[in-house]
């Protein structure tokens, strides 16, 4: 079957710098004292660090009850978090927040009718722009179709402008086989219908959806005619963290010889930042 071309470019102006180096954000406060883990001091490291994405952001049943994980965003122990948001934006880390992810719901309300999308949507727009976020990363964990995740970009390209920045995060298998993901739609005919709205994806190389060790998974991504531009390496960074870690000393020099065959190589992001073993500056 003969695939439709993917999508080059795109209309974000502020995707970053290639290679990226991207780190998810979940597990944002130390379970035994309470208090806020800083992601700056990453920054202050010298590592090449490009972007950081809070996760994660559920839609619930009410539509005015968005939670950051367990709790509402209005909670006073993200107040910290607020701040060092601040913080990164102002040392140029591009923030954004993950919508989604293991916990389903979120893409079921915004995949309805036309009513129930503007009455999910809406409370999810204005929490975006209230935090100041630099983009929203839709990781599709539930079935969706593909009109509703159009549906979904089209609205935050009309309400936030080129410059915001939109990622999805597929599992690693679904951009070679359009039967292996979680997501319900075929990202090739995502991005042929609309890859000039989405920056990158991050593709997850791990819980058995992909290979990391070598190369070859990535090169027969390409061979199916994605850009390395746009196709991000996702790696656990912690056995806890999820199955399907790779350690460093196999990790480094698979990325290396990433970046010497693909000089727009797309980069690599790591769930999560959290009690990381990698060393984000071999990244």
């Amino acid at each position: 079957m003969t695939r439709p071309e993917p999508t080059l470019q795109h209309k974000d102006a502020d995707a970053g710098r290639l290679p990226r180096l991207i780190v998810y954000y979940q597990t944002q406060h130390d379970g035994n004292t309470g208090k806020l883990i800083p992601v700056h001091p990453l920054v202050q490291s010298g590592a090449p660090l490009t972007h950081v994405i809070i996760a994660a952001i559920h839609i619930n049943d009410d539509p005015n009850k968005i939670t950051l994980n367990n709790d509402t965003f209005d909670h006073p122990m993200f107040d910290p978090l607020w701040t060092e948001v601040r913080t990164l934006q102002a040392s140029g880390v591009k923030v954004m927040g993950m919508l989604g992810g293991a916990a389903k719901g979120s893409y079921a309300r915004l995949d309805g009718s036309d009513e129930q999308f503007e009455r999910y949507y809406t409370p999810l727009r204005d929490l975006v722009r209230e935090k100041g976020l630099d983009g929203l990363d839709l990781d599709v964990e539930e079935e969706m179709s593909l009109q509703g995740v159009i549906k979904l970009i089209d609205r935050l390209r009309a309400d936030f402008g080129r410059h915001f920045i939109i990622t999805l995060a597929p599992v690693a298998a679904a951009m070679l086989n359009p039967a292996k993901n979680l997501s319900g739609f075929d990202y090739m005919a995502l991005e042929a219908e609309r890859g000039s709205d989405i920056a990158w994806y991050n593709t997850q190389f791990y819980c058995g959806w992909g290979d990391i060790t070598s190369t070859d998974m990535y090169d027969r991504m390409v061979q199916n005619g994605w850009c390395p531009e746009k196709l991000v390496v996702g790696v656990t960074s912690n056995p806890i963290h999820a199955s399907g870690f790779v350690p460093g000393e196999t990790l480094y020099p698979v990325v290396d010889a990433l970046k010497a065959k693909y000089p727009k190589f797309g980069g690599v992001m790591a769930w999560e930042y959290f009690e990381s073993t990698l060393c984000f500056s071999r990244l």
